[in-house]
């Protein structure tokens, strides 16, 4: 029987029928609407087992020091971040001195190594020239980086420079693939076009967020290193796999460990000599003299947590690495970019306009995007 209207060809009437379903048909519609449900439920009974699964398959320290590695990346780079802008806000001016401030928590890394080394249940790494080398090499990238991010602070909102900085994860893509031969998927690309164009939304609208005091071309400069910045910061971490699979030839929460102290500690040196060369270190008393809000007390506690805040908030990446995945690493630097802005908004009262909050939507779609395919090709390799 059909169902619906049929047209009378001849008569031009409309004649209504009404469809009268069989025992066996009610009972197959019946089926057809509880079907869903019913799988509904199964996937949500599979998932909560899977869960419950990997919860137990790892003990109670796992998890804790997951979520303190977790916590650290979701509090310590937005943190590093917001005292890297009030640092200017509050009188200081060095691009070197923050710079500084930014590796001179390089013993932390080294001190988590030491009851590794005591306890016997790791042994240092022996240096070679070539490894010797690379960690130079990878120092004065880093405290390149650090320069450029201290130029983009002075003269960028912090929740503007926090969505700029995101593009680094774009480069990384690519000279990952360029350098480490990583796959590059259609999502990957999509993460890439995707975050570029949440970065030029956001150069669209430098006229409404541009700091008091700030020129259009300082402005412009800002967001120029702020971008070339995270274009090096991806470069360093395609070169740093690149270490780990053709010098190192392992990859361990010691060799990591061992690997960020040796970089911090050589971006260190290097920026001390910038520091000492360019403006000396005298330059921090003046400026903790004029420092506002507590003078000299202030102002080192600013370079004090500026230090430690940055070095955690990268051992808190370490840590959710190889704990976890890259995808959860990601999963968090999405999160922190939008706390950022959240934060910076709330604490500098930054301009937050309809162009902001769309490149940040843009931007986290983006990593989304990134995160999906980075997992999909994971559990395809795997299969």
């Amino acid at each position: 029987m059909e169902k619906g209207r049929d047209r009378d060809a001849d008569s031009g009437l409309h004649q209504h029928i009404i469809p009268v379903s069989s025992p066996a048909e009610a009972a197959m519609e019946e089926e057809e609407i509880t079907e869903p449900s019913r799988s509904l439920r199964q996937k949500a009974t599979e998932v909560i087992a899977t869960s419950l699964e990997t919860y137990r398959s790892k003990p109670f320290s796992f998890w804790l020091l997951l979520a303190l590695s977790s916590g650290a990346m979701l509090t310590a780079f937005p943190a590093s971040s917001l005292l890297s802008r009030l640092y200017y806000t509050d009188g200081g001016q060095s691009k070197w001195i923050l710079s500084w401030a930014a590796v001179a928590g390089w013993p932390l890394p080294a001190l988590l190594l030491l009851p590794l080394y005591l306890l016997g249940k790791a042994s240092p790494t022996p240096l070679s020239a070539t490894l010797c080398f690379w960690y130079l090499l990878l120092g004065l990238l880093s405290a390149a980086d650090n320069l450029m991010y201290a130029w983009a602070y002075a003269y960028l909102p912090a929740s503007t420079a926090s969505l700029v900085a995101a593009s680094s994860l774009a480069f990384s893509a690519l000279f990952g693939r360029a350098i480490a031969k990583n796959r590059l998927t259609l999502s990957s690309l999509n993460a890439v076009v995707v975050i570029t164009a949440g970065v030029a939304i956001v150069a669209l609208d430098s006229g409404s967020d541009r700091p008091a005091g700030v020129t259009a071309r300082q402005y412009a400069l800002g967001f120029v290193l702020d971008v070339l910045g995270s274009a090096l910061h991806g470069l360093i971490f395609a070169l740093s796999e690149l270490v780990f699979a053709r010098v190192l030839g392992r990859r361990s929460f010691h060799v990591v460990l061992e690997q960020q102290a040796a970089v911090s500690l050589c971006a260190f040196a290097f920026t001390s000599a910038g520091l000492a060369a360019a403006e000396g270190f005298p330059a921090m008393r003046r400026e903790a003299a004029g420092f506002r809000g507590g003078g000299e007390g202030a102002y080192a506690n600013v370079m004090v947590w500026t230090a430690v805040t940055f070095q955690l908030g990268v051992l808190g990446g370490t840590g959710v690495l190889f704990l976890a995945s890259t995808v959860l690493a990601g999963v968090l630097n999405a999160v922190r970019v939008p706390l950022t802005s959240v934060a910076a908004v709330i604490w500098f009262h930054d301009p937050m306009s309809g162009f902001k909050i769309l490149a940040l939507l843009i931007t986290v779609w983006g990593f989304a995007s990134y995160m999906v395919g980075h997992s999909t090709v994971k559990k395809t390799s795997r299969s």
